[in-house]
Order: structure tokens, then sequence, then C-alpha cells
């Protein structure tokens, strides 16, 4: 029992660490060394579906498909739950950020739920800045207080 109980606790930690490194990421390379690949997800410079800003999917998922390979292979030991963590955070911020928030598949457009009206405002903040300089709201699943304010609108 202990053993599922640290594996679950390996999971929601993995996971809770990926909000910060998200952040991190966004604010600071994707921002930063790399605004090169994130710079169409900003300004708008192809119609087509795919932006540049995709190739990060595929980076953010390399270390988590490496920590369910090396994990299986290593008996499903803390490499494998950790990679599950780093799995459930991206598909969580695939699901806010492309599906949720800007719509790339046409559901789920209207909510009343005051956590995902402060997301939505909060991330329409972050994109009001077109160049790499002076963005705020670099995370994703954590929102300040202060895009709660006037949830009901």
């Amino acid at each position: 029992m202990m053993t599922i109980l640290t594996n679950i606790g390996i999971v929601i930690l993995a996971f809770l660490c990926m909000e910060f490194v998200a952040w991190f990421t966004h604010k600071y390379i994707m921002h930063g060394l790399l605004w090169i690949l994130h710079k169409d997800h900003h300004k708008k410079v192809s119609k087509g579906f795919f932006e540049h800003n995709d190739f990060f999917f595929l980076i953010f998922a390399l270390p988590g498909i490496a920590g369910l390979f090396f994990g299986m292979q290593a008996g499903y030991n803390y490499l494998f739950w950790i990679g599950l963590g780093i799995t459930l955070y991206g598909f969580c911020y695939f699901f806010v950020h492309d599906i949720f928030i800007h719509q790339r598949f046409k559901f789920l457009r209207k909510t009343d739920n005051a956590y995902f009206k402060a997301i939505r405002r909060a991330h329409k903040v972050h994109h009001k800045h077109l160049d790499k300089h002076d963005g705020e709201c670099f995370g994703m699943l954590w929102v300040p207080r202060k895009y709660f304010q006037n949830s009901h609108t």
C-alpha cells in the first residue's frame, strides 16, 4: 500500500513541479533564446493549423517519454512515475492551452467556471504583448488571484 501511495505522490509532485518548469521555460526560453519558434504564437504569420511554436510540444514531450521508457525498463521505478506526472501535465497543458484557450478544436467555448475564466483572462493578458519583452502570466494552470476578480464577466 505504501508503494502505491508513494507512486501517486511522485506523480502528483512531478505534475506540480511541471507548472514551475512551464513558467520558467516559457519566460526564459520561449521568450528568450528560442523566441524564433514561439514568435508566431504571438504574431500570427501563417494561416495553417500548425505553428512553429508547436515544436515545443515535441521538445517538452521528450522528458516524459524518457521517464516512462527508462522507468519501465527498470521495473517501473520512480522514473516511470515522474514520466507519468510530466505526461499528465503535458496533456492538461494541451487541453487548457490549445483546446480551451486558443480553440484549435472548436468546443468548450463557453464556461461559467471562475477558474477557467481566470485562466483565459490571464492568457489574454499574456498575448497582449506581441514581442518577447515585457510579458506577464507565463504559467498555465496556476493563476494569480487578480485574474479571478470580476470572474463573472
